[in-house]
């Protein structure tokens, strides 16, 4: 296996994550390219070369192993660690990009993602007989659907045509706008123009298939991707539609789950549909679309000193059955139907009864749900079957049913502040829940909100209350007023599914996330009752060291605003610059010079 220099930014060759990737300026060569892809991997199979240049994860993950039997073109992808070695720090633009994506979309500073368009082919003029080539885009963005379209027409041509191809194709790249939320683009590349929309924090979850933007003056007519990340959920669990709530309820606890599929194209998107199914919620565990026994970190999954970790594992090899017997939930997903055949549904089973090679499809666990399952669901969805209902359509209802019992669930927990004299500062949580059908929960009784010390405790010259802590006792007994039965009709043991999930990394990993935007609204409140105070009256009666720390923490603010890490309005922003500039012009020369040097 030879792994073929990056094609595009050549600062890309070797090890991912190598000391070579320095920081980007947004006129330096390639920044534009850097904004979508890390670099361009071309991996070939070499008989005469065998272990030579076999250290490298990516070479082989870039290729099916030997029980998958892909012959043709095969598409998939993989999630790998980066390196050890300096990383390369986040530029100005990657932070805005990441300020307005959904949490769930956001680049990963540890893992990079390699999309893989793999061919092999009969070819007598190779002594192995077979043409084994595979072209890989490595990125940090998740955006599968838009990949896999770029390298459906870039990967054949380049096939035939090799290098030159592939340098023009980077070329094109290197010239397309930058991936900000919010924002349709269209991006032009071998003579087709992809257009997309780029998720935005602000969006609506849709009930079916986004809308077409209209492209009536654009020549030649541009292939829409209705999605840049979601993948055909429909087609995914259409052999396990009996046991999404089971597996939506393993994903949401963190649980270790095996997935042995036949293919790499099978198991990479069951895995990224798997953990895709607690959207808009991020996915903080670790999981692996496509794993292999020869990746570096084969020995930490597969320890058994130590109990399993969080991970959902995508692998194609049976070895992987005897390696991972102490796990405890495995999915085996056997060869995939026809489309339009009603699929056969995989069966409970024990882990007692996993065999070392031999085993049959399945879902191998003692896990028992808390909720109900939703019968009403998969009859609706069988139905659709029968009655020959388009895939998006099916797709669109099993991701709105996951959408609103994600919602239903977390709900409780965020949620705007109270109303009124005494509202909660910051209003937090609706943002995330935009769309929820059912009867919607009273403002007062969202438990993260009343964390939040009341607005007018605020006061411009002291400083900001702090946010009161999360008592999980608390929380539950608030439960029976407002619980997530007044948003869904399944019934079951919720109680216990939420004392379960505060020992998850989902709930570590979305309290984190929901303090620091609690945190960073309380001191963009606190900015903005310093901007609305009269300053004159304050300086009256203070010293030059209290207003110098002013002006040094006013500018700090500026600074993470600026950087948008705080939510703050432009018009504050510019009332705070004049507040400086005042503060400043009032203190003796000598300061001023060090305040603002020349």
């Amino acid at each position: 296996m030879d792994q073929g220099s990056g094609a595009g930014p050549h600062r890309a060759r070797g090890c991912l994550g190598a000391p070579s990737c320095g920081a980007r300026a947004p006129g330096a060569p390639w920044a534009r390219f850097s904004a979508w892809l890390e670099c361009v991997c071309v991996v070939t199979f070499d008989l005469e070369l065998g272990q030579a240049l076999e250290k490298s994860s990516i070479c082989y993950l870039s290729f099916p192993d030997s029980h998958s039997g892909c012959l043709g073109d095969t598409q998939f992808c993989f999630r790998i660690r980066q390196c050890g070695g300096q990383r390369r720090p986040w530029h100005t633009d990657d932070r805005h990009c990441d300020s307005g994506a959904p949490v769930s979309l956001q680049r990963e500073p540890a893992h990079y993602f390699g999309y893989v368009y793999f061919r092999q082919v009969k070819d007598s003029s190779v002594k192995r007989g077979y043409f084994q080539k595979s072209l890989v885009l490595v990125s940090r963005l998740p955006f599968v659907r838009l990949f896999q379209a770029l390298l459906s027409l870039v990967a054949p041509e380049y096939f035939d045509k090799l290098a030159p191809c592939l340098e023009a194709v980077c070329n094109e790249i290197d010239q397309w706008p930058a991936p900000v939320p919010g924002q349709t683009l269209n991006l032009p590349v071998m003579g087709v123009v992809l257009q997309v929309h780029i998720p935005s924090s602000a969006d609506k979850p849709e009930s079916g298939p986004p809308k077409q933007c209209s492209h009536k003056n654009l020549l030649p007519a541009p292939v829409v991707l209705t999605s840049v990340h979601e993948l055909d959920l429909f087609r995914c669990f259409r052999p396990v539609l009996a046991h999404v709530q089971l597996l939506w309820e393993l994903m949401l606890l963190g649980e270790p789950l095996l997935v042995l599929a036949p293919s790499p194209a099978v198991s990479s998107e069951m895995v990224l549909a798997l953990t895709s199914c607690l959207q808009p919620l991020k996915f903080c565990c670790d999981y692996r679309p496509y794993f292999t026994v020869h990746d570096s970190e084969f020995k930490e999954f597969t320890t058994r000193t130590q109990a399993p970790p969080s991970v959902v594992l995508g692998v194609t090899n049976p070895f992987f059955i005897k390696t991972l017997q102490h796990w405890p939930h495995v999915l085996r997903i056997g060869e995939p139907k026809m489309p339009g055949d009603l699929p056969k549904q995989i069966k409970l089973k024990k882990p007692s009864r996993l065999k070392t090679l031999d085993t049959k499809p399945g879902l191998y666990t003692a896990y028992t749900t808390y909720l109900h399952r939703d019968k009403a669901l998969l009859r609706r969805l069988l139905k659709g079957l029968q009655r020959k209902r388009p895939s998006d359509v099916q797709t669109a209802v099993l991701r709105q049913h996951l959408l609103e019992l994600t919602q239903s669930f977390i709900i409780p927990l965020v949620g705007p502040g109270r109303r009124g004299g005494g509202r909660r500062a910051g209003g937090a949580g609706s943002r995330l829940w935009p769309r929820l059908r059912l009867t919607p929960l009273p403002p007062q009784e969202h438990y993260m909100a009343s964390l939040m010390p009341l607005q007018k405790s605020i006061t411009p010259w002291k400083t900001p209350p702090q946010i009161h802590p999360f008592r999980q006792d608390d929380f539950l007994r608030s439960l029976e007023r407002s619980g997530p039965q007044l948003t869904c009709l399944l019934k079951g043991d919720w109680l216990g599914l939420y004392r379960r999930f505060f020992k998850s990394p989902h709930f570590d990993g979305w309290y984190r996330q929901r303090h620091k935007e609690m945190a960073q609204k309380l001191e963009a409140l606190h900015l903005e009752a310093i901007c609305e105070a009269n300053l004159e009256i304050w300086m009256q009666d203070k010293s030059e060291v209290e207003v110098v720390d002013l002006v040094l923490k006013l500018r700090e603010r500026l600074v993470r605003a600026q950087g948008h890490q705080l939510p703050v309005k432009e018009a504050t922003l510019k009332r705070a610059r004049l507040y400086i500039e005042t503060v400043v012009g009032s203190l003796p020369k000598d300061l001023q010079v060090v305040l603002c040097p020349p």
